[in-house]
């Protein structure tokens, strides 16, 4: 049987195909769906707690991105149901709306779940995305593995395993429903290598294109890490085996010229949307150095991890989305281990530049060592401000070599058997040692503010005719007012709110730069000091005023004051003071606000 690492070159060198696994059909096929659900029922014990009320309980990881995903599903749901348009929500920042390409709107995924989130409410949704998600990975992995790279199913499940529940994956899965569904990806990589081969230029070129455009609407930046990696892998291979590439490069590349043509043609249109329509932005409101790789999470654990320690963790990560690396001790000698094994296959030695080239560029531009910045400098602070790259976390960029390792190391575990017994029981010995510890745990959940009769039993459809908004308090804004953004996307955006948590310029049109929320007025960061602080404000004429001026810029119909949160009662004793006496209507208190004057429609 031919060696894992002979496999691979015999793929990226030459036009032959790979040998036939001696496997029959029928077993095959048997072992892929024991393997398909195994991957199933790990998904479903990460998510177990959110699975048991999807809608009523949030990701206690990343609470605020969740609510991000539960409104583009719910906005998708507009789009299919409502006729609204793909590209742009006016439920949302009202008056002024939110540019959904610049967004994450995962529209290949949230508008075939439009009736998933019309009848069962987008928790449900973003709940079986994050499952299938993982599982999908995972076996889309497991699939391009056994099919082109390896002849041992247990190595293809090894490496299917690690990229799709590495602990980056379930990081992420707390509440980046974007980042964990990312079963295109093994097959645009697939698609790629096979464009060197006679015959695919066109039928290979058209396929990549399609395969660019769905993970372009599902995700951008793993496509950009996706082409980044190739882009390494490619000059790498060609510097380590020049004739062989000479020979099909003019094929390759004319493959990747009609993958661009047709990616662009179904593209252009979006991404114009994106990059100059209303609403965008460029830039991100925090700098590169923020939040980069700690060079330390290396050989740790994660804190989704089943040896993970949070607290040691959090010295050397972002938050508990970007657990990017932490492949543990073990974990990491056998990534080493595995490379010293494939070191005289080509592919795998590009492979492996290509993850390092990105762990290094996740690094950011200074060394950080746990948590403390040393003050070496990385080659990233020469490329931080390009364009697009300007886009990115860079910490994200370790996703690259998390997913390269799983590769490897289905590589390795099918080598392994040209080895002695001694050495092969050394290898599963570390294998075990490596995986065991790194078995996701289930993500944790809090309960989320139950929505008052007030908006389950439609009685706002009363007070808010259509043009008019509902403003909850406190405002819907990253952090701060998570419940008000939960309601409404709940509700699939039935009525417009304010502001909101989304990506967007932070003062238009003078300044442009990507903001996590809409430009502060008067009242919101009034409203914003009352809830952190506590601190009940002495209101002038002119303060109410101002007040008046922005509830009419927002075109606000009726104001609800949430019951739950901090400083509840400073916030209602500002209301009471700018708004005067509320009305308990539906369980919760409401301010009429349809005597104010509706400006006119810009």
């Amino acid at each position: 049987m031919r060696a894992a690492e002979e496999m691979i070159e015999e793929q990226v060198a030459t036009t032959k195909e790979a040998p036939v696994t001696p496997v029959s059909g029928w077993w095959r096929r048997r072992i892929d769906l024991w393997v398909l659900l195994g991957f199933l029922a790990l998904a479903v014990l990460v998510t177990i707690q959110l699975w048991i009320d999807p809608n009523g309980r949030v990701l206690a990881g990343n609470d605020d991105d969740h609510g991000v995903f539960l409104a583009v599903l719910a906005h998708a749901e507009r789009v299919v149901f409502d006729g609204a348009a793909p590209f742009w929500n006016d439920r949302l920042n009202a008056p002024v709306g939110v540019n959904m390409m610049a967004n994450t709107s995962i529209l290949a995924l949230s508008l075939p779940l439009a009736p998933v989130t019309h009848f069962l409410g987008a928790g449900v949704s973003v709940a079986l995305l994050i499952t299938l998600g993982l599982a999908g990975t995972a076996f889309a992995w497991y699939w391009v593995l056994s099919r082109h790279l390896v002849s041992s199913r247990l190595a293809a499940w090894i490496g299917g395993a690690w990229c799709g529940f590495a602990p980056t994956m379930v990081s992420h899965a707390n509440g980046h429903v974007n980042f964990v569904n990312q079963y295109v990806v093994p097959f645009i990589v697939w698609q790629v290598l096979r464009l060197r081969e006679p015959g695919r230029t066109r039928r290979g070129g058209v396929i990549l294109g399609l395969l660019i455009v769905l993970q372009c609407f599902i995700n951008e930046e793993t496509l950009l890490f996706t082409a980044l990696t190739l882009g390494f892998f490619v000059v790498a291979y060609a510097v380590l085996r020049p004739r062989e590439v000479a020979a099909v490069w003019r094929r390759f590349v004319a493959g990747l010229a009609v993958a661009a043509a047709t990616s662009f043609a179904l593209l252009a249109y979006p991404l114009w949307y994106q990059f100059f329509g209303p609403g965008n932005y460029h830039g991100q409101p925090f700098a590169p150095s923020d939040y980069v790789t700690d060079l330390a999470s290396l050989g740790f654990f994660a804190r989704q991890s089943l040896a993970g320690y949070a607290a040691l963790t959090r010295q050397m990560s972002v938050s508990s989305t970007e657990d990017n690396t932490f492949f543990g001790p073990a974990g990491l000698v056998m990534i080493v281990v595995a490379v010293v094994m494939l070191w005289r296959s080509a592919a795998a030695r590009a492979a492996g530049i290509a993850g390092l080239v990105l762990l290094l560029m996740s690094m950011g531009p200074e060394l950080r060592v746990f948590g403390r910045d040393t003050g070496i400098p990385l080659p990233f602070g020469l490329i931080s401000h390009v364009p697009v790259i300007d886009l990115v976390s860079v910490t994200r960029f370790a996703m690259v070599p998390a997913t390269v390792a799983g590769v490897l190391l289905a590589l390795a575990a099918d080598k392994i058997g040209e080895y002695p017994r001694r050495r092969r029981r050394w290898f599963w010995t570390g294998m075990v040692l490596a995986l065991v510890p790194l078995i996701p745990k289930p993500l944790p959940v809090v309960a989320g503010d139950p929505m008052p009769p007030f908006l389950t039993d439609g009685i706002w459809r009363e007070y808010v005719p259509e043009g008019r908004t509902l403003v909850t308090v406190p405002l819907p804004d990253v952090t701060t007012g998570r419940t008000g953004m939960r309601w409404v996307t709940l509700n699939n955006f039935d009525y417009a709110t304010p502001r909101g948590y989304f990506m967007g310029p932070v003062n238009p049109p003078h300044d442009r730069t990507g903001s996590w929320s809409a430009p502060a007025r008067f009242t919101s960061s009034l409203l914003w000091r009352v809830r952190e602080y506590g601190t009940v404000p002495v209101l002038t004429e002119a303060d109410r005023e101002k007040i008046t001026a922005d509830l009419v810029y927002w075109r606000t119909a009726v104001v609800v004051l949430i019951p739950q949160g901090r400083n509840v009662a400073a916030q209602r004793a500002t209301l009471v003071d700018a708004l005067g006496e509320p009305q308990l209507v539906g369980g919760v208190e409401i301010w009429d606000m349809r005597k104010l004057p509706v400006p006119p429609t810009e």
